[in-house]
């Protein structure tokens, strides 16, 4: 038995609309498996997607076979209607069969209930379903189930619903689906769950905005929940929300006090939207709760020197250079120095962060910036000539010009 009954139920698969031929039946292999790649699926789904998209890719297997072996090039509706009229009559003749050894078995609980009483005691019951929702597509809404259908054999059986949305008819794994009882009302963790799904796939298409919208629904049915916090402030900050994105950290930070992470994103977002002393407080508490992060140091002395307190600035940048020394500290480090005179301790931070990374031009450039207001002059012209060797620099190039001109001239000695 296939995995895709015959051609109509392949045509329904792939939601194509007869007449179709080759390319068509590709461009709908491409938007089947945009929707259902195991990557994009939801916590614990990822299996009902990779069997949903192993269909797909058979079913638009045989349809192209199909296409290429038709006259033109074309699959007619008549080819398709006398195709299926023919599947639907060898399924009745499967059902007629299936309901014979139904009634077979039947006869013979019966037989085994009349002779052993206690042999199963497990009640026999069926349960019918009309309304669903699709968790790997929470955003369809609830749709209404038209047809359950199933494919393959032995243990690789597969069942497959087609549900009417809003959006249009969808042919989906059952196994994806979540029925919907009206008369209870949902679970807090199952809205967020939906809510979260459609927000990341909002997301992977780049529409933050409607993600935004999406995790405030989430965080109406959690509001304490970090995960969903986290990402509605990473939403509203990538959609340029700042208002809205500070909000959202806020709560995030009442959720979650005793970590950096919060914090962090606080002081990013304060300052995008140029709230600098802001920025620098949120920096500061990140900081404290991660003493040992070198990056958190570094951005609080950035921050402390747009403020104009180069003294907490210097302090922040020689914190961060105990626990891990980089080139953009170091320079920043020499910067605080030059604004507050102190030329030699400028001089000694460039000089480390040549040595720390020797093929470093900025580092070279700002080295010989340095040592141009030292008596220094060979040094400067060997930085100049090495940051100039490493890669174009018109005012190092210039640098080199002036110091070179004021070089006091030597005289050979006499032969």
């Amino acid at each position: 038995m296939p995995h895709v009954l015959d051609i109509e139920q392949s045509i329904l698969l792939l939601e194509l609309e007869p007449p179709f031929d080759k390319r068509a039946v590709q461009l709908a292999r491409r938007r089947q498996a945009k929707q259902w790649h195991p990557d994009i699926a939801p916590p614990g789904r990822q299996f009902e997607h990779e069997r949903h998209l192993k269909a797909v890719n058979e079913a638009a297997d045989q349809l192209e076979r199909l296409a290429e072996q038709s006259r033109g090039g074309r699959v007619s509706a008549n080819a398709v209607k006398v195709s299926a009229a023919a599947a639907r009559k060898r399924r009745a003749e499967e059902g007629r069969r299936a309901y014979e050894a139904e009634q077979r078995a039947r006869a013979e609980a019966a037989d085994r209930a009349k002779y052993d009483p206690f042999g199963d005691r497990t009640p026999d019951h069926s349960v019918v379903h009309r309304y669903a929702r699709c968790l790997a597509y929470p955003e369809w809404g609830v749709g209404s189930v038209t047809g359950i259908y199933f494919s393959g054999d032995g243990d690789d059986v597969q069942q497959w619903a087609r549900v009417k949305f809003q959006v249009g008819v969808r042919t989906v794994p059952a196994g994806s689906l979540q029925f919907v009882d009206f008369s209870k009302p949902d679970l807090a963790a199952d809205r967020v769950q939906r809510f979260v799904t459609a927000a990341q796939h909002a997301m992977v298409e780049g529409d933050y905005g409607t993600a935004a919208q999406r995790l405030v629904y989430a965080r109406n049915a959690e509001p304490r929940n970090p995960a969903v916090l986290r990402l509605m402030t990473l939403a509203f900050w990538q959609a340029k929300n700042f208002p809205a994105a500070a909000r959202a950290v806020r709560d995030w930070i009442r959720v979650e006090s005793d970590r950096p992470t919060a914090y962090r994103y606080a002081a990013r977002i304060y300052e995008d939207m140029g709230s600098y002393r802001l920025a620098a407080d949120e920096a500061e508490r990140a900081a404290d709760r991660a003493p040992g992060d070198a990056s958190a140091w570094g951005r609080l002395g950035r921050l402390r020197l747009r403020l104009g307190d180069r003294v907490a600035a210097r302090s922040a940048f020689e914190r961060g250079l105990l626990i891990e020394p980089s080139v953009e500290t170091l320079l920043d480090l020499a910067l605080v120095h030059h604004l507050l005179g102190d030329v030699g301790a400028e001089v000694s931070a460039c000089e480390q962060a040549t040595m720390l990374d020797p093929e470093a031009a900025g580092a070279w450039a700002r080295y010989a910036h340095a040592l141009a207001r030292t008596d220094r002059v060979s040094d400067t012209i060997t930085a100049c000539e090495r940051a100039l060797a490493l890669g174009d620099d018109p005012e190092v190039d210039d640098l080199l010009a002036r110091v070179r001109e004021a070089r006091p001239r030597q005289l050979s000695s006499a032969a």
